[in-house]
């Protein structure tokens, strides 16, 4: 044991040996997602940070917060190098040097909430309101991560919790619950203060059953209700080579594929094309869709397709990722969280012509308004998510609880054969659970899959294949908490622990 306390104590003391220890510690996070799912890691990677900066100044914190930050991007979201690399033509030099000051700039940010507990909010001797507050932090800084330059919502710790106990107060506070009882759990269990008292220990292991029991317990209730008869899908997954989907001379294979393959499917409800599956501008395909329209209309079939989505305002034309019913006037949604350089680029005056990763096809896109009305389709409200859409939790409760289906489309090929597409599944995933909701989720190239209101994928294809899912959907009606709420009573609730914890370290300097 006393060589076991001169590790921690190196660990956790100022210098080298901790900041290397917290960049191994923030790769842990990544092994708690998907495709891993080694959840206790992730719960390990936040004691591991929780610990290190305990008693560091607030510069020492901050480095340690980032070394953590930059374990945990590096590992979990380096597949933008397949991006900008294969996908922009970037050079390999010139890609990695984007990728490795996109993961640093992300790694600020924990570099920020590492400074400022050890700067203002750190409570020294008291370990219950410690807990509590850095978990508070944590939920404030994953809020400010999805909000700020429009957001960055990934690899948020709840997500590793889409197949544990834990996934029961989905519904009550959406992933954002998840991660403040995920960092709770991890500081509870390593607090040593808290558990050198009989009392102390005894009331952190009352919180911890509280916590995981809790929520096997409330997995228990069903939030929704079914709401009529089940639909029939087919979701059709083209695998069209990124190279080749907006090259005009493979436009008109790409769409007989698609013709063809939704044909081969028979009677259902629903066909669904992924994102810009037609890749072609609305007003120019308006023929082809409206013609697959009313030919699948004779056999009770609706058609809902990516498409980008072409309109005049004034003399100008502007450009939108959209989906629509097809043969619908009206019928449509277009995308309002748009991807920094996917869809649109910052700075475009000064960017465009640099390098080819800035000028990559379709990446003028306008943004759609924030207040839209879901899709209307046989009868039923269908939430719409375009790809990236489905990471924002408030935004995606705020349509799900007008709708009694959710349904996103995306365009995966962007990250290759990358953990990438499997994170984006997770999240659509919990998406399902905080709403109750059945998730349709069309793709290119794969992950596609039917999710049902409790997060089980009922059936999926594998990716990478050209193939057609077909499936059965139930419609879905009634309101969680958190489709009624959001994330304002957490909020609120974590604003109240930081100011508890500066209040009464002011008090006690």
């Amino acid at each position: 044991m006393p060589g076991l306390q001169q590790i921690l104590l190196r660990l956790t003391a100022p210098g080298w040996p901790g900041h290397v220890a917290a960049l191994v510690a923030g790769t842990l996070t990544t092994f708690g997602l998907t495709p891993f799912g080694l959840w206790p890691l992730a719960l390990l990677s936040i004691a591991a940070l929780y610990l290190g900066i305990q008693h560091l100044p607030a510069g020492q914190a901050a480095l340690r917060g980032w070394f953590w930050g930059l374990g945990l991007f590096a590992s979990g979201v380096s597949w933008v190098y397949i991006s900008i690399h294969v996908h922009g033509y970037a050079h390999p030099l010139l890609a990695g040097l984007l990728t490795a000051l996109f993961v640093g700039g992300l790694a600020l940010v924990p570099a920020l909430m590492a400074w400022l507990w050890a700067r203002w909010l750190r409570p020294e001797q008291q370990p219950w309101l410690a807990v509590f507050a850095f978990a508070s932090l944590w939920l404030i800084q994953d809020l400010f991560r999805g909000w700020f330059l429009t957001g960055f919502p990934w690899l948020y710790s709840g997500y590793m919790h889409t197949d544990t106990w834990l996934a029961g107060w989905a519904p009550v506070g959406g992933v954002w619950l998840l991660t403040w009882l995920s960092v709770l759990s991890a500081c509870l269990l390593v607090e040593r203060r808290l558990w050198r008292s009989l009392r102390h220990g005894l009331g952190a292991a009352a919180l911890l059953a509280l916590i995981w029991l809790g929520g096997n317990a409330l997995q228990l209730i069903e939030w929704t209700r079914p709401a009529g008869e089940p639909l029939s899908v087919a979701l059709v997954q083209a695998n069209i080579p990124q190279s080749r989907k907006w090259d005009p001379a493979h436009i008109e294979q790409t769409l007989s594929q698609y013709r063809d393959l939704s044909y081969a499917q028979g009677q259902v409800d629903l066909i669904v094309w992924p994102e810009t599956a037609v890749p072609v501008l609305k007003s120019s395909a308006q023929h082809f869709t409206d013609g697959m329209a009313a030919n699948l209309a004779q056999q009770g079939t609706s058609l809902i397709t990516g498409i980008p989505l072409d309109t005049w305002e004034g003399d100008q034309m502007r450009i939108y990722n959209a989906i629509m019913v097809a043969g619908s006037a009206d019928n449509h949604y277009l995308k309002h969280k748009l991807v920094p350089f996917g869809e649109y680029v910052p700075l475009e005056d000064w960017l465009r012509g640099l390098i080819a990763f800035f000028d990559l096809p379709m990446s003028s896109f306008s943004r759609g308004p924030a207040d839209q009305a879901p899709l209307q389709v046989k009868g039923y409200r269908i939430a719409p998510f375009i790809c990236y859409e489905t990471v924002y939790p408030n935004f995606a409760a705020r349509l799900a609880a007008q709708s009694e289906l959710l349904i996103t489309i995306s365009n995966d090929s962007w990250f290759g054969d990358s953990i990438g597409p499997l994170q984006h599944l997770q999240i659509a995933r919990m998406r399902a659970i905080e709403s109750g909701r059945w998730m349709i989720r069309g793709t290119n190239n794969g992950v596609t899959a039917l999710i049902d209101h409790n997060g089980r994928i009922r059936a999926q294809i594998p990716q990478f294949e050209t193939a057609v899912l077909n499936g059965w959907v139930q419609p879905r009606q009634g309101l969680s908490p958190f489709l009624r709420w959001g994330s304002l009573p957490l909020t609120a609730t974590a604003v109240m622990c930081l100011l508890l914890s500066l209040v009464w370290r002011r008090r006690n300097r």
